[in-house]
Parts: structure tokens; sequence; C-alpha cells
């Protein structure tokens, strides 16, 4: 059991099934909401409970032991991600959870193409079948018929 709580395969399969259940509950909050409030409300709920677990796992740092480039990334993370939260919610408001969700994980094919070009990765081509795979899954499934 212990390798598997260490396995990057077992946790990249839980976030998947947290982002899952992210859309359906995400979709049924936000009918009688502003979206953007929606994702202030999630923000919080989020600040919240990693709070909890910096404090109850004893995992806080003192900030000034964090470097300042480490900051300005995680920094254009957190925008990003923000951006990111805004625009998911605001499609869930306007559309169909099972069309939105498909084409928010697009952003596989985005990390894979920005991985290769910005961080020097280097992908095979049964990477890159995958890779053309996923991007037309989603376009699938998101097409109404």
């Amino acid at each position: 059991m212990k390798t598997v709580l260490l396995s990057w395969q077992f946790w990249a399969l839980l976030s998947a099934a947290f982002a899952a259940l992210t859309a359906i509950f995400a979709k049924v909050g936000i009918e009688n909401i502003n979206s953007d409030f929606a994702t202030f409300i999630r923000t919080i709920v989020i600040l919240v409970v990693l709070g909890g677990i910096l404090f109850g796992t004893g995992q806080w740092q003192a900030p000034a032991s964090v470097s300042g480039r480490t900051y300005l990334f995680l920094v254009l993370s957190g925008l990003a991600t923000g951006a990111s939260w805004l625009c998911y919610f605001r499609a869930l408001k306007l559309g169909d959870a099972a069309r939105v969700a498909p084409i928010d994980k697009l952003s596989v094919v985005l990390v894979a193409l920005f991985g290769v070009i910005f961080l020097g990765e280097k992908l095979a081509m049964p990477n890159w079948i995958g890779i053309a795979l996923i991007a037309s899954g989603a376009v699938l499934v998101a097409y109404k018929a």
C-alpha cells in the first residue's frame, strides 16, 4: 500500500476523479449564482482546507525560505489557475458539464506542447499519437449532434 501512495499514477487518477466531481458539483452549484462569485466561494474553501492541512501536518514553511524565482512562478501559476477557474465556471454556467469538461481537458494536450516548447521535454511517437487521440477525443465528446 505504501508504494501505491508514493506513485504519481495513483495521485494523478485521484486528481482526475476529483476534477470530474468538481465539474458535476460546480454545474449544480452555479445554477442560481454568478459564476465569478461561485469561483470566489470555491477559492475560500480551498484556502481554508489547505491551511488546515498545512497546520495539521506541520508543513508550514517560513515565507522567507522561498526564493524570489519560486514566488514569481507560483504567482504566475496562481494567476493562470484563477483565470482557468473563472473561464471554467463561466463555461459551465453556459454549457453542459459533459461538453465543457472535455474541452477543458485539452489542457493535457497544451501541457505536452508547452513542455516540449518551453521546457525542452522530449516525446516519442507513441506520446504524440496519444496527444492526437486526446485532442480528437475531447472534440468528439464535446460535439453536440
